[in-house]
């Protein structure tokens, strides 16, 4: 899978997050996830959830051709949360 990203929206997010777009493969790396559409304007945007260890993280991304855009990385909301719990325990 191949990703691209805004390079001043990532390196805020590492210095701000201390998360890096670079590791987006992780949200798709075949572990359970749960993932929802969120369009915005004409766009189809969508958000990952996945646990990484005791927590859990949610990308926004977007696919434009053969690439997916990362839009942001973040810890998940409590109700994306809920919504990963219900789906896969």
């Amino acid at each position: 899978m191949d990703f691209s990203w805004d390079s001043d929206k990532r390196n805020a997010t590492l210095k701000v997050r201390d998360l890096d777009f670079s590791d987006a493969d992780m949200f798709f790396d075949g572990r359970p996830a749960i993932t929802i559409a969120t369009p915005r304007n004409a766009e189809e945007r969508w958000k990952t959830t996945v646990r990484m260890g005791t927590k859990f993280y949610t990308i926004v991304w977007v696919q434009r051709g053969e690439v997916t855009h990362v839009i942001s990385m973040r810890r998940a909301h409590a109700k994306e949360e809920r919504a990963y719990r219900d789906v896969h325990g």
